[in-house]
């Protein structure tokens, strides 16, 4: 760990560790008591949105690749950026070697990752705009929650034209070539042979490959704001089982509106803190208790946890039995 990521770390332990002490540990004891051993249901409906996420990946590769191989290393990426000090990036770093592994081409398997997290973020505005729209046919006229939905209105379109040029950036640009003659520049001294050859401009070829299959694009976007707006059904099961039942459109504003907040806050390790102030903020404007939405961070966090572990233990496995095997000849 970095030292930023050090004082994320514990800048957001101290905050969830306050929200907790504030609301009381027996008050939020007795609510997740009242749900009992369902909430662990919480772990397999995590599934379902991955299935999503891993078949708008899919549509990007274009050499054979089985869904059930995807679905495995997506597995892994989520439980290492989301329970461990990376920055919400050191997931796709090892989905890249893991992709490798499996046979694909390295400028192949960089670039679906890179592509696919565009179009994530794309596909993740419009389900933070469909929030919005949801938290403003609930929302009344007047007073704080008028200014906080005029505040996110404001950040909503003041963050797409960056998002927009973004993606025309990555879609017609040279970033990875112009990436590489800086690093030659500064660092041409320290880099080997391999690292100095012409991969940045290899790797911009494969992205702009990829973009101009725009059908599959779109496809994937779908894919993932389908995975975006299913992953909302866990705060919608999960305060019902809590006692405290939202309609579909208050949990998709509650699930859309953390998620941005967490993609704001990401280099803070597991979004701690940054999760717990989310949910709360928006319950405060739904008129759910700060007890409540605490109560189910905390649901959220153990599902985590119960989810993410194992594909951490499969990932240590994988990297041990794959240092003594020879790699997959790559495909394309």
């Amino acid at each position: 760990m970095t030292l930023v990521p050090r004082i994320a770390l514990a800048l957001g332990l101290a905050a969830l560790i306050a929200l907790v002490v504030g609301e009381g540990a027996g008050t939020l004891a007795s609510l997740l008591a009242h749900a009992g051993w369902i909430l662990l249901l919480l772990v397999p409906l995590q599934v379902v949105p991955m299935i999503f996420d891993v078949l708008g990946w899919r549509v990007l590769i274009a050499a054979p690749t089985r869904v059930s191989a995807l679905f495995l290393i997506a597995w892994i990426r989520q439980a290492i950026n989301r329970l461990l000090p990376v920055a919400s990036v050191g997931g796709e770093i090892v989905g890249v070697r893991l992709l490798r592994r499996q046979g694909m081409g390295g400028m192949a398997a960089a670039a679906s990752v890179i592509v696919e997290l565009m179009l994530g973020l794309v596909a993740q505005y419009l389900f933070v705009a469909l929030g919005v729209l949801c938290l403003c046919a609930r929302v009344g006229q007047g007073g704080a929650g008028n200014r906080m939905l005029q505040a996110l209105l404001i950040g909503l379109a003041s963050s797409l034209p960056p998002l927009i040029l973004m993606v025309i950036v990555l879609r017609h640009g040279k970033v990875f070539l112009r990436i590489e003659r800086t690093a030659r520049r500064f660092l041409g001294g320290w880099l080997s042979e391999e690292l100095m050859a012409d991969h940045g401009a290899r790797l911009d070829e494969e992205v702009r490959g990829i973009f101009t299959g725009s059908m599959r694009v779109g496809r994937s976007i779908i894919w993932q704001l389908g995975g975006y707006i299913v992953g909302a059904s866990e705060v919608w099961f999960a305060l019902r089982w809590l006692g405290h039942p939202v309609g579909l459109g208050d949990a998709l504003a509650l699930e859309s509106l953390t998620q941005a907040a967490k993609s704001v806050f990401f280099m803070v390790p597991a979004a701690l803190g940054v999760q717990e102030a989310g949910l709360m903020g928006v319950g405060l404007l739904l008129g759910l208790g700060p007890d409540v939405t605490l109560a189910l961070s905390l649901a959220k966090r153990l599902r985590e946890v119960l989810f993410g572990v194992p594909a951490l233990l499969v990932w240590q496995w994988k990297e041990v039995a794959g240092a003594g095997a020879k790699p997959a000849p790559p495909r394309g």
